[in-house]
């Protein structure tokens, strides 16, 4: 596509690169062929239930501090706002990940993100700890207050995820480094004492590790290993997991469990949700609003997110649409930059008054592999607004 097309086509839509098909299905526009040319072979079309995708209610993000072209990289990025979020400004300690934001009972934001030396590159990241950071505003910039629990494994900690317990007290679920294992505390602030780790009863489904993975009849199962979990206390009071396969798991036992594995993936054979290479999927992320189940997943290999939902968050999951993708233009300023970060991914939503009101994402300048350390290039976590309660409405009457 030549610049001056790319320039025509994201100023048709002021919040993402989408185009309508004939169909009616929004799709990236990157799926879309030259005019005057043959079509090349598209993406699939994404279908929606609602009048639009997830990824047009982005906002456009007010500005913390002046916008940088020097900023670590803005060269690949855009000029950028280093206020935005949680990042090492200089590149001299760490690389950020993670990021679910919480706001405390004092009004202040509290993130909870994992970081390792940035000098070991983005390999490392299997060294990371788990860190809280503070600020007064949802956009930042967020103070890094040190680690959690730097008593316990030197405060090894990843996949982050921190939720208020019916009972008041706070948890953070760790996974990949470690298999589940959940802290809590009586404040936002800590200090944070390991509670256990999460058990999983396995007797009616076999839990696995990638949607397309499939058990061995009669084999003894494999024992649960936690990865991308996204955990949820439901408005029943059940605490529910979806993790990376794509299974989802229920446990009205407490926190710990033990969970349910309710089925098989939900990603297998979903009306609109693309199937080649479902053992890409990763990083879901599980929320209630409006009325549905809401879950992002991660297409790490094609850079695009896609949207579900569901009435009972256990079945009946259903496509609505592109979530996000690094190319589209949703990564924009109040004054019309745009930012194109290489990857987005650990999606997290903020919520406020029972909508969402932004998304948190892990993010990183160039390729995983291309961060080796000490070369200009790392990872942060940023805040972009979203309009969670205009979505809702649109999605309230949809099968009603």
């Amino acid at each position: 596509m030549s610049s001056k097309r790319r320039d025509m086509v994201r100023g048709l839509w002021p919040a993402a690169a989408l185009a309508l098909t004939a169909a009616g299905a929004w799709m990236p526009l990157s799926a879309a062929p030259e005019a005057g040319t043959t079509a090349a072979p598209e993406r699939e079309t994404l279908p929606v239930l609602g009048p639009k995708p997830f990824i047009a209610y982005f906002k456009p993000t007010p500005i913390v501090k002046p916008l940088s072209k020097k900023a670590w990289g803005a060269a690949e990025v855009g000029a950028r706002d280093t206020g935005n979020g949680l990042e090492d400004t200089g590149l001299k300690q760490w690389n950020y990940w993670d990021g679910p934001i919480l706001k405390g009972p004092d009004g202040r934001y509290r993130m909870f993100a994992s970081r390792w030396d940035q000098a070991l590159g983005h390999s490392a990241w299997g060294q990371s700890k788990a860190v809280t950071a503070i600020t007064k505003s949802l956009l930042g910039p967020y103070r890094d207050m040190g680690l959690n629990w730097p008593s316990d494994q030197g405060g090894l900690g990843h996949n982050v995820t921190p939720l208020r317990m019916p009972d008041g007290r706070y948890a953070i679920v760790l996974s990949e480094t470690r298999n589940g294992d959940v802290f809590t505390s009586a404040s936002i602030d800590g200090p944070w004492r390991l509670l256990g780790s999460i058990s999983v009863d396995q007797s009616k489904y076999r839990s696995v590790f990638l949607a397309t993975d499939v058990p061995k009849e009669g084999a003894t199962p494999k024992p649960w290993h936690a990865s991308n979990v996204s955990l949820i206390v439901r408005p029943d009071g059940a605490y529910e997991i979806v993790q990376r396969s794509g299974q989802i798991l229920l446990s009205r036992k407490g926190i710990l469990g033990p969970y349910e594995v309710m089925g098989r993936s939900i990603f297998i054979d979903l009306p609109g949700l693309p199937q080649k290479n479902l053992d890409r999927l990763e990083d879901p992320t599980l929320w209630f609003s409006g009325g549905w189940y809401h879950m992002l997943v991660n297409h790490w290999e094609d850079r695009r997110a896609y949207h579900l939902i569901s009435r009972d968050g256990i079945t009946g999951w259903r496509f609505q649409g592109l979530a996000y993708q690094p190319e589209a233009d949703f990564i924009r300023y109040v004054d019309g930059t745009v930012n194109h970060w290489n990857k987005l991914e650990r999606p997290a939503v903020v919520m406020e008054h029972g909508h969402v009101v932004a998304l948190t994402f892990a993010v990183i300048d160039t390729p995983k592999e291309a961060q080796t350390g000490n070369n200009g290039h790392g990872s942060k976590v940023i805040v972009v607004p979203f309009d969670g309660a205009a979505m809702d409405r649109d999605l309230a009457k949809v099968d009603r």
